[in-house]
């Protein structure tokens, strides 16, 4: 019988926490992480919304846990202090006390710190300022920076699927455990905001010159964050043999992959539909089993029809309470499964229900409308988390509270 997988450790940092502690606080309170920029130097600075990480790429070296130096973007330095907490909070002080494997994501890499060098070319006086930065393009490049610094010696690996790949990423690490081949690997992503990212969806119409509007009939497009999460998973024989806490279990998971169009989703929700479908039925819970969906929910025109036809489709009329937590902490694009991992663990945890802020008028194409108000004292036992990226690549995880 192939192993369960179980969740033994969480770190992150958002727009809203630099940790799962303050993260879960401003959930509560409400507290959007939604501003305008400081550190991107942008002429959309001032104009188009964004969730930024409340520190400069300096201080974050304290949070990451290393001294200053050259070479470590603002994306390595956001995935270190999520890794740091992750670890503690599994108890781990050496990762080579068991093979451990490494699987992390991310879309843009360091091109938060290379896209700089541009002025480097037109500016001569400036010549060699971010230079020491090229090589940090690559999106592995904060993969093996992460990896020497913790100690990553088995199996890394760097997922880059758009929107969905943390949560791919968490797919991978949790077959991995299945198949025998690790006893445990640490899984998530980390993304820093980036003009390209930010200019990128803005040429796609796909941004929101306001905070953003989830499942609403006035939305008009996302918002743009950053962050970084990481989940430990461990398999129940080493979880038995090593005493390890369990947070909760990553009972299914499917990837579906509808290529109905590069960046839009299929109107219907064909994807979205059989990712759901699919990883309720790994996870061998019913559709009436279902606590809440933490939807993929960007607040742009075409996902969140074809996401909300995916849930009418899948639950007809008993369609769990719903939410995005997006306009807390912006699309963080390869981070966003992993802190929607978190964020489902939570709600299982404190039987919570989060708010989808800013929603005011029901899409008229649907029947269904989400969660508007905290909901707390809530008996939550199966979350399923939605990421859903370009091409139609659909993720849907589905995270269990641990029942023995």
């Amino acid at each position: 019988m192939a192993e369960r997988v179980f969740i033994t450790g969480v770190g992150m940092i958002t727009a809203i926490g630099d940790n799962v502690a303050g993260n879960l606080y401003n959930l509560r309170a409400q507290h959007s992480g939604l501003g305008y920029s400081s550190y991107i130097d942008t002429i959309y600075k001032s104009v188009l919304p964004v969730a930024e990480v409340k520190h400069p790429s300096e201080a974050l070296f304290a949070l990451a846990g290393i001294p200053v130096k050259d070479g470590f973007t603002r994306t390595t330095l956001l995935g270190l202090a999520a890794m740091r907490e992750a670890l503690q909070d599994a108890g781990i002080t050496d990762v080579q006390s068991a093979p451990t494997g490494f699987i992390n994501a991310s879309t843009v890499g360091g091109m938060c710190d290379t896209e700089k060098l541009y002025f480097d070319i037109i500016d001569r006086d400036k010549t060699g300022t971010f230079l020491q930065y090229i090589d940090t393009l690559d999106c592995a490049d904060c993969t093996q920076r992460i990896a020497d610094i913790v100690g990553f010696t088995e199996h890394i690996a760097t997922i880059s699927t758009a929107c969905s790949s943390s949560a791919n990423a968490l797919m991978f690490g949790a077959r991995m455990i299945k198949q025998g081949m690790l006893p445990r690997v640490v899984c998530g992503g980390t993304e820093a905001l980036t003009r390209f990212t930010l200019n990128g969806f803005n040429s796609l119409k796909n941004v929101d010159k306001q905070f953003c509007r989830p499942f609403d009939q006035q939305r008009t497009g996302l918002n743009l964050g950053e962050g970084a999460a990481y989940l430990v998973l461990e398999g129940e024989s080493f979880v038995k043999a090593n005493n390890s806490r369990i947070l909760a279990e990553l009972s299914g998971y499917c990837n579906t992959n509808e290529a109905f169009h590069p960046t839009s989703p299929s109107p219907e929700g064909d994807g979205a539909y059989e990712a759901m479908k699919l990883a309720l039925a790994m996870s061998g819970r019913s559709l009436e089993e279902v606590s809440y969906v933490n939807v993929h929910g960007t607040a742009t025109l075409n996902n969140d029809v074809s996401e909300g036809k995916a849930l009418e489709r899948l639950f007809g009329d008993k369609v769990p309470l719903f939410s995005s937590t997006k306009p807390f902490t912006g699309h963080t694009l390869a981070a966003a499964g992993a802190i929607e991992a978190i964020y489902a663990i939570l709600a299982i945890q404190h039987g919570l229900i989060f708010p989808n802020l800013n929603f005011s008028e029901r899409m008229e194409e649907l029947h269904i409308s989400p969660v508007t108000e905290l909901i707390e004292g809530h008996p939550v036992n199966n979350v399923i988390s939605n990421s859903f990226g370009f091409g139609g690549n659909n993720a849907s995880l589905v995270i269990s509270k641990y029942e023995g």
